[in-house]
């Protein structure tokens, strides 16, 4: 997606598929004020006064599906996210995938750390309207168990960190601990987030310049 309109124009089919605004959040890979400007340009209705001053500060969206689409490129991705966590030490043996575009990452960095796979959905995913805080995610039970294990956290895009700490509070309320967490893409430069160090391959600097 080369401009603003490929992305309006993606968020409306997404919408038009059944997804909810927080699921078109992560496939598009921007916040969830931008993905709600972006369904209701997408609808042909000007976006209302509290999505217009909530988006007032640009996002950045971030494509990543050149290695996204080539399950090699995404391996060597998936090799260099390892490397940054293996400075952790031996004794993790769980990484946990934040779904969705997390979970393939995680599958592949686990298997470069030789670790056992789990996954969990953010809250985001129910979230259309109203207030976040009223859903809840979950780990999926198709895979490894927290079970108050050392644990990594991998995802592709820090947006706001809003996902990664609730990820980060779900493995704790697990009786798990969070060791690292690595990312594709930090759009905030965090170091680490609830005490948890944060690594990811690109960091975005966002520089605001007076006129």
């Amino acid at each position: 997606m080369k401009n603003v309109d490929d992305l309006i124009d993606s968020a409306a089919e997404l919408a038009e598929r059944g997804l909810s605004k927080g699921e078109i959040a992560d496939e598009l890979n921007v916040s969830r004020e931008t993905a709600s400007w972006l369904v209701e340009r997408g609808g042909g209705t000007e976006a209302t006064e509290a999505t217009a001053d909530a988006t007032a500060s640009a996002d950045i969206h971030v494509d990543w599906s050149a290695l996204g689409r080539d399950s090699t490129r995404l391996g060597y991705a998936a090799s260099a996210m390892a490397d940054l966590l293996a400075k952790q030490g031996e004794d993790v043996d769980l990484t946990v995938g934040v779904e969705k575009a997390g979970a393939p990452l995680a599958t592949a960095v686990a298997d470069r750390l030789d670790t056992d796979l789990g996954t969990y959905a953010p809250a985001k995913h129910q979230w259309d309207e109203g207030d976040i805080d009223e859903h809840g995610g979950g780990f999926s039970r198709n895979f490894a168990a927290i079970r108050n294990r050392d644990c990594y956290v991998v995802d592709d895009i820090i947006t706001s960190g809003t996902t990664m700490r609730e990820s980060i509070d779900a493995i704790r309320e697990q009786g798990g601990e969070p060791v690292a967490c690595v990312v594709l893409v930090d759009k905030m430069g965090y170091d680490e987030i609830d005490g948890v160090p944060v690594y990811s391959l690109v960091d975005v600097v966002r520089v605001d310049r007076d006129e």
